[in-house]
């Protein structure tokens, strides 16, 4: 097998398919693959990616051959590089997808042509003595080749026996352009002066005479405005895999033959050892040599302490060093990191995400064949009562005509455009049509720890003070000294005492002891500030009532600083992450909505516990690590739950993935918000619960214009079987059922935030 193609390894193949044009066409190829022996095939519409599992040694020629009778596009994906990925900017997808670029030009060019048409036809003082030819001129072209692709994916859908929305506007749109063709080179549609009057009877009417066009031309406008909308959004599936590897150092300081080098990250090699100093990324995965400091792992845990780090510990590729300067000796590169392996946990949960069945695809799945069912009847039962073959076929493609419904196109994108406009203006970011499924079904939601249910950043939450000591002089003292140091804790306590005691006093002979805390002089003291045992080094001991409070409050996950001056230990600092002061409504707005509220979370059960009792959850997952987060999700996927994660982290990407529904906090990395459904700006957990409310209105609205789109459509369908449908009614149909469908979706931007602000 050529070693350009994937490895056949446990996880199968991924195959990129080209064509799909709904989920019905997903659900086709699916059962084409599967129907091989030995294979065990998911295909997913929404990335358009087939998973396919097969016996070892097989080809994988064999599967894209399988996929290319059934009539779509299939091709082994080249392996992604670091350098690849850096060289794709997200805002570059559109160029790279030759369908949406296909679809833009024909957009346009539809719209500028379409919009006189209909102009034209629906009011008649404007219509000039040859004003139906050029109509001709202007709608032949959108009905040929702006609708192509609907055209083209007909014939693919004709020849597998099935019926989809392409096939309804292919049937209707050709429909109207081929009776105007008839009606204007035959009957007397094309002679000079012919006006389609504006009234609204009933009443059999010369066939002959009258044109359809601005149906034709109209439809095909408004579904191909739907289609490329969708498909934009629809491209950014890949974007999580982009934000991740961008995630990592592009450069590194490698030690080289004693000497310091700058080098690609993708020419570091398992064994080198580099530099990282204050404020740097770490490359890559490796072992410190040398060195202490603390490094802020938040931006892939989600974890908002920075860990500690010395000589022989383990540190993570593309977390940041927070302190002094390290060596590290790389131990695993490329796709061995975890930042790599969280990249195929979200592409993986990406690939295996449930297909979402388009509302509009199964309505036309039944009502294409009865519409060529009344048709064909219309036809055979005008023949059969001795009318003349005009008039028969007059009344058939009448029919066929009036069941093309204009509205269709506007159903989903209008309420789609105002509920994610209306969503914006509250903080909420939907990504697309097939996130309002998922939100109607959701009974759990899985609420990351830090950053999500709590603040993620570290604060002051209590000063315990030996007998003697004053609060304030201890909060001025311990806050000049921190104030000099970069540490994320040492901060959060420097940030509390300006907040209690206002200005700090000035600070001299400062000295930072690596790992243990700093030192300094304020006010003619010598001040130090940092672990028990920097305190102990001078003889400074906790009385019995402070170190009674360290521990409990270590018990309960937080972090202690001590501090003492003059040879006597005053008190200690307790430094914690902090539940948002939103979180408990939202919670119990959760619980409103009938969903269960789980919290998950990399901290011990204690602090887990702590917080959940805080905000109202009942149901808690603790001590889970980074990349055990997306197996929680699935098993409760497993246990028949429907699930909706919220997160921040890269850590919680894979999860988000996974999710049935993802939101992110926009306060967040951008790897989570790529990764996830929805995004809410605000990292306000109460916009959780108005994304889900928000989301299931829109889709409940969508649901509204289907049935309407529809209904309109069909009650005329009998007064054009009875061949009374005169070109004004036609139009008069498509215009109130598009009025209607956008007055509906119109209501969603009276939609209103639980927040009381």
């Amino acid at each position: 097998m050529n070693p350009e193609t994937p490895l056949i390894a446990e996880a199968g193949i991924e195959l990129e398919i080209g064509g799909m044009t709904c989920a019905s066409c997903a659900n086709r190829i699916e059962r084409k693959l599967n129907k091989l022996d030995g294979i065990t095939a998911t295909v997913n519409y929404a990335t358009e990616k087939a998973k396919v599992t097969v016996p070892e040694g097989y080809d994988p020629q064999l599967l894209v051959s399988e996929v290319e009778k059934t009539g779509y596009t299939a091709a082994l994906p080249k392996p992604a590089t670091r350098k690849d990925s850096a060289n794709t900017p997200g805002d570059d997808q559109e160029s790279s997808d030759p369908e949406l670029t296909s679809l833009r030009p024909r957009l346009i060019g539809a719209v500028v042509l379409t919009v006189p048409v209909i102009a034209m036809a629906m009011i008649p003082a404007i219509q000039f003595p040859y004003w139906q030819w050029l109509s001709l001129a202007l709608a032949a072209p959108v009905i040929v080749w702006g609708a192509w692709p609907f055209h083209k994916a007909a014939w693919t859908n004709l020849k597998h026996g099935a019926a989809t929305m392409d096939t309804l506007i292919s049937m209707g749109t050709s429909a109207a352009l081929l009776w105007s063709l008839y009606a204007l080179f035959f009957g007397t549609a094309g002679t000079p002066g012919m006006t389609h009057p504006f009234e609204l009877t009933i009443a059999p009417s010369d066939g002959a005479a009258n044109i359809y066009l601005e149906v034709g031309a109209g439809v095909t406008m408004f579904i191909l405005a739907g289609r490329y909308f969708e498909k934009r959004s629809k491209r950014q599936a890949g974007a999580a895999l982009r934000a991740l590897l961008e995630l990592g150092a592009k450069e590194v300081s490698v030690l080289r033959g004693g000497q310091e080098q700058k080098i690609a990250i993708d020419d570091l090699v398992e064994g080198d050892d580099f530099i990282v100093r204050p404020g740097e990324k770490i490359a890559t995965d490796g072992t410190v040599v040398s060195g202490t400091s603390a490094v802020d792992a938040s931006m892939l845990t989600g974890e908002s302490v920075p860990v500690e780090v010395s000589e022989g510990d383990a540190v993570t590729g593309a977390t940041v060093n927070a302190g002094g300067r390290l060596v590290v000796r790389a131990t695993r590169i490329g796709s061995d990191t975890q930042l790599a392996q969280m990249a195929k946990l979200v592409e993986d949960a990406q690939t295996g995400k449930a297909e979402v069945q388009r509302l509009a695809d199964r309505i036309s799945g039944i009502f294409v064949p009865i519409v060529i069912l009344v048709a064909a009847l219309t036809l055979g039962a005008w023949l059969g009562a001795g009318f003349p073959v005009t008039a028969a076929f007059t009344a058939a493609v009448a029919v066929l005509v009036i069941a093309c419904p204009c509205a269709l196109g506007l159903a989903t994108p209008t309420a789609l455009l105002v509920g994610t406009g209306r969503g914006a203006q509250m903080g909420v970011l939907i990504k697309g049509p097939e996130v309002l499924e998922s939100t109607r079904k959701v009974d759990t939601v899985v609420l990351d720890k830090t950053g999500t249910v709590t603040t993620g950043k570290m604060t002051l939450t209590d000063v315990v003070t030996d007998e003697g000591t004053d609060r304030a002089e201890l909060l001025r003292l311990a806050g000049a000294v921190e104030d000099s140091s970069e540490h994320p804790i040492a901060q959060a306590i420097a940030k509390g005492a300006t907040q209690e005691v206002g200005e700090l006093p000035t600070l001299s002979d400062f000295t930072n002891v690596e790992g243990k805390g700093v030192r300094g002089t304020v006010d003619g003291r010598t001040v130090v500030v940092g672990r028990e045992s920097l305190l102990a080094e001078t003889q400074m001991a906790l009385s019995p009532a402070v170190a009674a409070a360290k521990a409990e409050a270590e018990e309960q996950g937080k972090t202690v600083v001590a501090i003492g001056w003059d040879g006597i230990a005053r008190g200690i600092l307790v430094v914690a992450d902090t539940v948002k002061p939103t979180s408990a409504e939202a919670v119990a707005e959760m619980k409103a909505l009938g969903l269960t509220p789980v919290l998950l979370t990399g901290d011990n059960e204690a602090v887990a516990r702590q917080i959940a009792a805080e905000v109202g959850i009942d149901e808690v997952i603790a001590e889970v690590l980074p990349s055990e987060k997306v197996d929680v999700v699935s098993r409760l996927q497993r246990e028949g739950r429907t699930v909706a994660m919220v997160g921040d982290g890269v850590n919680d990407a894979p999860a988000l993935a996974q999710a049935d529904l993802g939101l992110a906090m926009g306060t967040g990395t951008d790897v989570a918000i790529e990764a996830s459904d929805i995004t809410l700006v605000r990292g306000d957990l109460r916009s959780a619960v108005d994304a889900i409310r928000l989301s299931r209105k829109t889709l409940s609205t969508i649901k509204t214009n289907l049935f309407w789109a529809f209904a309109y459509n069909t009650a005329a369908i009998p007064v054009a079987a009875l061949g009374m449908l005169n070109p004004m009614l036609a139009g008069a149909a498509m215009a109130f059922s598009s009025v209607f469908v956008v007055g509906n979706s119109l209501r969603l931007r009276g939609f209103t935030s639980i927040a009381k602000n």
